[in-house]
């Protein structure tokens, strides 16, 4: 798949320089291949931040790099490698596609700024691309993360990556944070035009599973709003389909561990759907803004694999926001709303300005 950027100005009219103002998109991470070493890097990285496993630090480094280390990367290889791309991993390639939709988005209000993406584990890593405005004479960046429910294991975790670098940086940009938009408009009519769009060409299932990605119960216990968030989500999208409440579920997939998770468990309610009868489910992720390894393989293929096994006849997964143009425009309204204040209109710089006053004089010649 390729793409290009929409073209930020008029034809015809002259380039301008920069505002100073940036938005750095941010996701979870990727390997940067499918395959052992790649993965054994990438699970680390992933697995050493103590946002994502919050268990005594020298219990974990030993169960981490004398178990999982050694046996996880080559079974994940095998999924990455049954859903990668040609351009790579599916969240780089809709991530780094969805920075560039939106800086062409915005160019079309009228806001000049520049829009890169990062992962916070993995490349680019949030460290390097913040360096790198820097270095280009950017001075206001607002951080957006890829998440729309927050949670400390994912949008705190990213704003770590952000102090940690300011921590160790001279002078240091203004920065903005946008928290979440689990209850955003615009959000929520993207994923209710991505189902419908599904039912329009596909019919509707009997049940329509919302399935987000887990974390461990106790983060709820300790006053994480994730779960919560996930919930409202799926209220509104509901009643944005008009799904009374006997249509819907609401389950949590991604499971880690022998802890408790947030339940009820995505593969194990489609299970008993399946065993009780039902005949098609429709399945959509609302918590991931682009497919990647959790919605391809673990849905698309494992659960799917589980649904029909237990006796179901048909599975659809509905794909996530990608790159529809209802979710890049509502990342469009965000980013304005949190921009407020900030200049992103960019000045001409004085090479354009001295073409501008030669331009106006041969002009004036002719006349």
């Amino acid at each position: 798949m390729s793409f290009s950027p929409e073209p930020p100005f008029v034809h015809g009219t002259l380039p301008m320089a920069s505002s100073g103002t940036a938005i750095l998109l941010c996701n979870l991470g990727t390997p940067e291949a499918p395959t052992a070493p790649a993965l054994r890097r990438y699970l680390a990285e992933f697995l050493s931040d103590p946002r994502v496993v919050e268990i005594p630090r020298l219990l974990w480094w030993l169960i981490l790099h004398g178990i999982i280390l050694r046996t996880r990367p080559k079974k994940s290889a095998a999924k990455y490698a049954s859903i990668w791309m040609a351009e790579g991993s599916p969240l780089k390639v809709w991530t780094q596609k969805q920075a560039v939709m939106l800086r062409g988005y915005l160019a079309r209000r009228g806001h000049i700024v520049e829009v890169r993406y990062a992962m916070r584990y993995g490349n680019p890593s949030i460290a390097s691309q913040l360096s790198q405005l820097k270095v280009e004479g950017t001075t206001r960046i607002l951080i957006l993360p890829c998440y729309p429910q927050y949670s400390a294991t994912t949008t705190a975790s990213v704003f770590d990556a952000v102090y940690c670098w300011a921590a160790r940086a001279r002078w240091i940009p203004e920065f903005r944070f946008i928290n979440h938009y689990h209850d955003a408009p615009g959000y929520i009519n993207a994923l209710a035009d991505k189902i419908r769009t599904h039912w329009r060409h596909h019919g509707q299932a009997e049940q329509l599973v919302m399935s987000f990605h887990g974390v461990p119960e106790r983060t709820l216990k300790l006053g994480d709003p994730y779960h919560c968030e996930c919930q409202k989500t799926a209220r509104l999208l509901a009643e944005e389909l008009g799904l009374p409440k006997d249509r819907y579920k609401v389950t949590f997939q991604s499971r880690f561990g022998k802890a408790k998770w947030l339940q009820p468990y995505t593969e194990p309610t489609l299970i008993k759907l399946a065993q009780a009868g039902m005949q098609r489910v429709d399945v959509v992720c609302p918590g991931f803004t682009g497919d990647c390894l959790e919605t391809l393989e673990e849905i698309g293929m494992e659960a799917r694999d589980a649904f029909l096994k237990a006796g179901g006849k048909e599975f659809h997964y509905i794909e996530c926001l990608n790159d529809s143009p209802q979710w890049i425009a509502a990342l469009a309204d965000f980013s304005v709303q949190h921009l407020a204040g900030w200049p992103t209109q960019a000045q001409p710089d004085h090479q354009t300005l001295a073409a501008s006053r030669a331009a106006a004089v041969a002009l004036g010649a002719k006349q």
